[in-house]
Formats: C-alpha cells, sequence, structure tokens
C-alpha cells in the first residue's frame, strides 16, 4: 500500500518520488539499522535508542563497527567527537574500504596526541591496492570539545574530503594519464579505534599512557545519501545514475570557485604533510596525479 505522503501523487511522480527515495538509503536516524558493533567484545556500543555509538579502547583491546551496507559513489557524512585529553598512541579510524589485495579505500585517520597537543587528521586514498598518498592536517578547533562533522564525497569524478562542510582535500580521477581510480569495488564504511603507539604520535616516541583508559571516541548522525550495491547490481539506474543528482547533486559535484578557495585556505594554513610534495620519499618521482596538478 501506498504510503500517505505518496498515495495522491500522479504515477509519473510517485515513480520518481520511489526513485529518489532508493538514493537516500540512510538518513540521519538509527545506528542499529546502519552499522554491526564488528570486535571489542563489548567495548563498541550503541546507545540513547541507536542515536549514539561509542567506541572504547583499554590495554585488552580496542573496538570497531562496519556499515551493513556497501556502497559504489554516495555522499557519507559521520559526527564525531575524538578522545579526549593524552590520546596520544590511540588511532580513531574512519573510512570506506573494499576487499581483496587490490583493494579501493577512502580513509579518515585521527591520530591522537598530549594534552594539549593538537590531533593529526591524517588522509589517504588507495586504489586497486595501491596507497602511499597520504596528506595530513591539524584541525581548526578542538575535535574533542564537542561533535564535528567529517564527509566523504565520492563520485566517478572525484573524491572529497570535508570538515564541518569546509573541503580539505581533493583526489581527482586521473585515469586518463595511468592513475587508477576507486570506481568498481563497493565499499563498506569501517571504523576502529585502536593502540598504535608504536607509530601513531612523533612516530612512535610518544607511547600509550594506559592509566588514562579506557580511551572513548563517540559518533552520532550518520547520513549516507549514496548508491548501495547488493547481489551485484546497484540502488542507482545504470542508464542515468546521474538522476541521483536531482536529489542533492553529489554524483555529478564539483568544487565550485567559494570552495576552492576554502579548501586552499585550509591547505595553506593547517596541512602538514603532502605526499605530492615529499621528493625525499619517492626519489623515482612523485606521482602523476601530483605532477598533473589534478590533486589537492
Amino acid at each position: 500500500m501506498a504510503s500517505p505522503s505518496t498515495s495522491n501523487l500522479s504515477p509519473k511522480l510517485l515513480l520518481m518520488s520511489l526513485l529518489l527515495g532508493s538514493f537516500v538509503v540512510a538518513s540521519v536516524g538509527n545506528l542499529y539499522q546502519d552499522f554491526d558493533l564488528t570486535w571489542g567484545d563489548g567495548r563498541a556500543k550503541i546507545l540513547n535508542n541507536g542515536q549514539l555509538l561509542t567506541l572504547s579502547l583499554d590495554k585488552a583491546s580496542g573496538s570497531g563497527f562496519q556499515s551493513k551496507n556497501e556502497y559504489l559513489f554516495g555522499k557519507i557524512d559521520m559526527q564525531l567527537k575524538l578522545v579526549p585529553g593524552n590520546s596520544a598512541g590511540t588511532v580513531t579510524a574512519y573510512y570506506l574500504s573494499s576487499q581483496g589485495p587490490t583493494h579501493d579505500e577512502i580513509d579518515f585517520e585521527f591520530l591522537g596526541n598530549l594534552s594539549g597537543d593538537p590531533y593529526i587528521l591524517h588522509t589517504n586514498v588507495f586504489s586497486q591496492g595501491k596507497g602511499n598518498r597520504e596528506q595530513q592536517f591539524y584541525l581548526w578547533f578542538d575535535p574533542t570539545a564537542d561533535f564535528h562533522t567529517y564527509s566523504i564525497l565520492w563520485n566517478p569524478q572525484r573524491i572529497i574530503f570535508s570538515v564541518d562542510g569546509t573541503p580539505i582535500r581533493e583526489f581527482k580521477n586521473s585515469e586518463s594519464i595511468g592513475v587508477p581510480f576507486p570506481k568498481n569495488q563497493p565499499m563498506r564504511i569501517y571504523s576502529s579505534l585502536w593502540n598504535a603507539d608504536d607509530w601513531a604520535t612523533r612516530g612512535g616516541l610518544v607511547k600509550t599512557d594506559w592509566s588514562q583508559a579506557p580511551f572513548t571516541a563517540s559518533y552520532r548522525n550518520f547520513n549516507a545519501n549514496a548508491c548501495v550495491w547488493s547481489s551485484g547490481s546497484s540502488s542507482c539506474s545504470s542508464t542515468s545514475p546521474s538522476s541521483t543528482s536531482t536529489n542533492s547533486g553529489w554524483y555529478s559535484q564539483e568544487l565550485d570557485s567559494t570552495s576552492q578557495e576554502r579548501m586552499k585556505w585550509v591547505q595553506k594554513n593547517y596541512m602538514i604533510y603532502n605526499y605530492c610534495t615529499d621528493t625525499k620519499r619517492f626519489p623515482q618521482g612523485l606521482s602523476p596525479e601530483c605532477t598533473a596538478t589534478t590533486t589537492s
């Protein structure tokens, strides 16, 4: 039976409504419906009737979750509040990934630090198993004091990382110059809180202070405006996938001039590492997308 909100629509409008509805595969709502708690022996919890998810880390174990759905393109938003206080040695990872030796992956990782020192936001893009595309940033706020929105926009032309709606990084599709781009492997959302004190803080010099445990990161307001992959096919129309753009524009979205200026501001003032300028690490030459200036 049609719902009251659609029962009076013409057949054409009803079809359009149903089609558009299929692309909004998750809305701000119940985290029980969107995620499975995958490891941590009870250290991962969904609370407040599905409105809040927390991950905890102690000396025995960290914890993690993953999305029930796989996606092939979409705009993914999640609000996070990171481990407060002395978080040195801890890593909170939030990323999209496929499986297998030639996997694709789009990463946010938050590297903890001593009290008063800034978190490092680490980003990376893997395509067909190859990564080494790290860019790192400080944040312009305290990410432990309140929730902030971390977003990944992934469409066939580009990947855009954003924080509270401000773009910080763009990785463009550069297949025309031989750079693989994630476009064929559906990816799940994963997140974990774990101990990485062998490398996370000052290259491993600062170790985790277990007297501060348990460490806790919090998540809320997940939203996925995306194409769900199920049983070998996408929820988005293969003949006209851009029809999803009438919903929010994400499938063909690119940075306008204002967004480009905001991203340049972030990169000028808060970027602390860029693989595209690290000639010592890559003496054989930088990646083609770096010299072609097709990645930011």
